[in-house]
This record gives structure tokens, sequence and C-alpha cells, in this order.
């Protein structure tokens, strides 16, 4: 460790890895039931189901091979519960980092994951019981508290240590190692399951949860090594001292803006993965196994792009613009899966492609329109908001799809159908939402769009001016060692050092 200096590019990477890692097995889990979809409401496979009535919540499933027998109500309801969790908590969560720091936030959270993660896991030894959904649903709950508000950690450490650098670079690494971590969950997941059953899969999630505690741990080392060797350590903990909960009235409209497109752009994307697997199932008639490789698809893409993509913006700009244009592109994608039978490859890849773009240019615009000491509380503000969307849209879906497994095929098409057309509006409200984001901004001096060279120019010219007004106020139009002279000093980037 005394090997290491904060002020060298490769400490804020070897923080970046380990910041990246936070995540890695938690959104490995947080898709596993998507994956698991058939498995999760499969009832064909049970060997002791009532022969007193045909009602399918009068089926058990104790003997079988592996279905626990949800409903696809209760199944979305296990993306629900996550989603209002998050909205619950994530407020106080990102206040709570503001407050204690990075530090506190990592262990606590890191420790929520492992814990959900595991009860989830111990959930489905109580298949066939009354006690299954509950117990899920609990290990959701602390799964969610943990993940949601771990996210806001990361995005904090993010910021800093990479604050007027690689910024939105950053932000794309980490949602790639993310994504990392759902795309090997769609590659893997349903092959492990097939081979060690369903048990045994949902603990080694768990396992991967764990591993992510023991990031958190050296993390925090390496970010407390950091802080005090850049001697940040006192103005970081002074900054805390003063936030106050209603610091949140202050935000810019800017920033609410931000949070409407985050919200409705991923009540478009995040519905649809749960139930994507399903739905290229039903729809095109491919079977688990292929039809997880395609949803995961969206994944795919965004683990490969989404560095390149947040690279290429930190230089060119054009943050609010790329965020419009990319939710007029993603229209197609929902109108092709409800109108037409063109293969869903195509559509996924399409839709990884705009969930890209979305993700590097809206995520990273937060830490543009806020301070560095209100980012934890807005970022769980925005979280919070964005969770409350995704929870109401899992709801909507799950209660258009219904009972599915006992409607026929034409109504299940047509159910799906309209599934596609709500997600499409929550698309056309991100459109909205982002044409006034570009509106507002440019009244406010373009921050959004400006590009690095514009903003060098700027500083530049910022410079020289404070350096003329030195210089104009030294030769007597106000004498520093004068009495009411001002006595502040600049330093070469305008901020006052006192």
């Amino acid at each position: 460790m005394a090997l290491l200096r904060a002020t060298d590019r490769g400490y804020r990477f070897l923080v970046l890895f380990f910041n990246c890692m936070l995540t890695f097995g938690s959104y490995f889990c947080f898709d596993m039931p998507s994956v698991l979809q058939d498995v999760f409401t499969e009832v064909n496979n049970c060997t002791n189901s009532n022969s007193s009535g045909s009602n399918s919540s009068e089926i058990s499933c104790n003997n079988c091979t592996d279905c626990l027998g949800m409903s696809d109500a209760d199944y979305n309801l296990l993306y629900a519960i996550y989603a209002w969790t998050n909205a619950v908590v994530v407020i106080a969560a990102g206040f709570l980092i503001d407050k204690l720091g990075n530090r506190v936030g990592v262990f606590l959270f890191s420790t929520l994951c492992l814990l959900g993660s595991s009860t989830f896991a111990a959930g489905a030894f109580l298949k066939g019981t009354s006690y299954l959904l509950p117990i899920m649903l609990f290990g959701r709950l602390l799964f969610g508290s943990g993940n949601g508000s771990l996210t806001i950690v990361q995005s904090r450490v993010t910021a800093y240590w990479f604050r007027d650098k690689e910024l939105a670079m950053a932000f794309g690494i980490t949602l790639a190692f993310s994504r990392l971590g759902s795309v090997l969950n769609f590659f893997l997941t349903q092959q492990f399951e097939e081979k060690y059953g369903l048990i045994w899969t949902l603990w080694g999630g768990a396992m991967l949860c764990a591993l992510g505690f023991i990031s958190a741990i050296i993390l925090s080392i390496l970010d407390k090594v950091g802080v005090q060797q850049l001697g940040d350590d006192g103005t970081l903990k002074s900054e805390s001292k003063k936030l106050k909960l209603s610091d949140i009235t202050r935000f810019c409209l800017p920033f609410w803006l931000v949070v409407l497109s985050i919200m409705f752009f991923y009540n478009g994307v995040f519905p649809f993965v749960a139930d994507a697997s399903k739905f290229i199932t039903t729809k095109y008639g491919f079977d688990k196994k292929p039809s997880s490789y395609i949803a995961g698809a969206i994944y795919d893409v965004s683990m490969v792009f989404s560095p390149f993509l947040g690279g290429i913006i930190d230089v060119f700009g054009k943050r609010g613009y790329i965020a419009m244009a990319t939710a007029v592109l993603t229209i197609p994608v929902f109108g092709l899966l409800a109108f037409s039978y063109v293969h869903p490859l195509v559509c996924t890849l399409w839709l990884g492609i705009t969930y890209s773009f979305a993700a590097a240019s809206m995520w990273p615009s937060i830490p543009l329109v806020v301070s560095q000491s209100t980012l934890g509380t807005a970022m769980g503000l925005t979280t919070s908001i964005q969770m409350i969307g995704i929870g109401i849209s899992n709801v909507v879906v799950g209660q258009i799809l219904g009972q599915e497994d006992h409607t026929d095929s034409e109504t299940k098409l047509h159910r799906w159908k309209f599934v596609m057309i709500f997600l499409l509006g929550n698309t056309i409200c991100c459109i909205v939402a982002t044409f006034f984001l570009n509106v507002v901004d440019k009244r406010r001096g373009g921050i959004l769009n400006i590009s690095r060279r514009d903003k060098l120019e700027a500083q530049k010219k910022n410079m020289v001016e404070n350096s003329q007004k030195d210089s104009d106020n030294f030769n007597g139009e106000e004498d520093l060692l004068l009495p009411g002279g001002s006595g502040r000093k600049y330093l070469q980037d305008g901020n006052a050092l006192n």
C-alpha cells in the first residue's frame, strides 16, 4: 500500500476495479428469476397436486423436481418488491452516505445484499408451503435495500475519484461490470440449474454477493488511504456536517428532468427484461435456453459498448441530445415486438444499443447538475423515483398477463401485445422529458451538452479574466492590502481559495 499514491492514475483505476466488483455478484442475482421464470412458475411436473379441484392455488409442489408453482402475478412481485424497497430506502441511504461517508455505506449495503440473496435462496427450501412466497419476498426486500443503495455508493465513489477526468467512461465501466454479471447470469444460470438444481443455483448467486462484500472491504481501505493522501478527509467531513435533508428542495430543474428521463426510459427496459425470456418462448416458440440468451443480448451489448460510449461522451459532450435521440430510437423496438414477427434478437440487440447510450448519457449528467456534497442524496432520490416507476410497471405488466398459464395461445399473444404498447408509452414519455431537459439546459448555459474542448476553453477564458481582474485590483482599483479590499485569491480554474 505504501507504494501506491492517490495522485497516480493507476490508483484511481484500482479503486474503480474494486468499486465495480461491489455490484458484479448482486447484478448476477438480480435477474436470476428472469432466466428461471419457467422454473418459478412451472406446475406441470408436480406429482401431488390436489384432486379436489383445478384451481392453481390448490396445486402443491412438495415432490416436484424443481418447480415453485408461482403465478405470473406472484413472480412479478419478486421484481416489484425489489423496486418498491429501493424507492423507500434509497433516499435515506443516499442522505446517510453523504453524512457518514462512502466507507460506512459499502459495508452496510454489501452486507444487506449478502443477507438478502441468502434469504431468497433459503426460501426455495419451503416450496409447497405457504411460507415460500413471503420468505422469498423478504429476501428480495433485503436484497433490494442493499443493492440499490450500493449502486449509490458506487456512483459517489466514481464521481469523487474521476471528477473532471474520465467521468462518463468510469460510469460506463462500472455499468459494464454490473452488466457482465447480468450477462453471465443469462448464459450460465439455465445450464447450471439443469445440472445442479434450483437450490444450488440460488446459493451460487449468494456466494457471488459474498465476493462483493470482500470487495467492499478492500475498497474501503483504498478509499480511506487515498482520501487522506489527497488531504480531502477534513473537507469531506466538514461538508457532510453542513448537509441537511431540506437541501433536496434546492435541486435545480435540470436535475428533476434528468430524473424523469431516467425513470421513463428504465420503465421500458427493466420490466421487459424481467419477462423477456417467457415472452420470446410464448410468441416465437424458442426453447428456454435460446430465449434466455436472446433476452440477455440487451446486457451483452451494454457490457461491450458502455465504457467506449462513456469515453466518447466525455470528449464530445452532447449528453442531453444523446439522451433524447436514444429515447426516439427505442420506439421501433417495442413497436416491432408488439406488431411484427421480426426475429427477437434484432430487437434485443437494438434495445441493448439504445440502453447503453441512455446509461452513458443520463446517469453521468447528475454530478454535473448537483454539488459533490449532495451527490449521494441526489443519486438516492433518482434511484427512488426510478424504482417507483419500475415497481408500478412490473405490477401493471403482471396484471396485464394475469394467470397466463391457464389461457389459450391467442389470448396470451394479445396480452403480450398490450404489454409492449405499455412499455412503448413509457418511452414516449421519456422523449418528452428529454426534450424539455435540453430546452432548460440551453437556457442555463448548456452544461450537459458542452464538449471537453469547449469546457477547457471556457476555463482558460475564466482564468485570463480573473488574472486581469487581479492585475487591475493590484494597480489601484482595489488594493488588497487596504481596508475594504476583498483579500480573495483565486485558483487557476477560477474558484476562490477562501
